[in-house]
C-alpha cells in the first residue's frame, strides 16, 4: 500500500476537519516541545486557545514558529500474517508549518472561540462572559506550508 502526499486543499481541509486534537511543535531554546491543543479551522487558517500562562506561551512569545500535526485514527493492516514486516498502518495526516499570531481584540477573540466551538459542536452562536474572553489566550496560524499524507 502506497503512502501518497497531497497539497490539494480539499483533501487537507477534509483531514483537518476529521481530527479532534492537533499537536503543536515548537522550539524551546534548542529543545523541541510538543503540546496537544483543541482547535478550530476555517478558511485555511488554524485557531488555538489556551490558559493565560504556562510554558507553551513563554516559548511561543520568544519563537512563534510552529509545526502542527493532525492525524486520524490509524488502523493496522497486514499482507502476510506470519511475516512481521508485512504489517503496517493506514492513516491520514496533515503537517502544517506557520507562525503563531496572538489575537488581543475582544470581538475577534469571540469570533475565533466560536470557530473553535463549531469544530466540536457544529454550533457557532455561544455566549461568553467578559472575564472568560479577557482571560483566554487566542492564537491564529496562517499556514506557510501544508501537506497531507494518506496511506490506505
Amino acid at each position: 500500500m502506497k503512502n501518497v502526499q497531497y497539497t490539494d486543499h480539499k483533501i487537507i481541509d477534509g483531514i483537518i476537519n476529521e481530527v479532534k486534537t492537533c499537536h503543536v511543535g515548537m522550539v524551546d531554546g534548542d529543545k523541541p516541545y510538543v503540546v496537544p491543543f483543541n482547535f478550530g479551522y476555517e478558511n485555511k487558517t488554524l485557531y488555538l486557545h489556551c490558559a493565560p500562562s504556562g510554558r507553551k506561551l513563554d516559548i511561543l512569545k520568544k519563537n512563534p514558529n510552529v509545526c502542527v500535526s493532525f492525524e486520524t485514527e490509524a488502523e493496522l493492516y497486514m499482507v502476510d500474517e506470519p511475516v512481521a514486516c508485512s504489517y503496517s498502518m493506514t492513516f491520514k495526516s496533515v503537517i502544517l508549518m506557520g507562525k503563531v499570531e496572538f489575537i488581543t481584540d475582544f470581538d475577534e477573540k469571540i469570533k475565533i472561540m466560536n470557530i473553535i466551538m463549531k469544530h466540536y459542536t457544529g454550533k457557532d452562536d455561544f455566549k461568553y462572559n467578559t472575564p472568560s474572553i479577557n482571560n483566554v489566550v487566542v492564537m491564529k496560524i496562517v499556514p506557510e506550508q501544508v501537506t497531507a499524507r494518506v496511506r490506505g
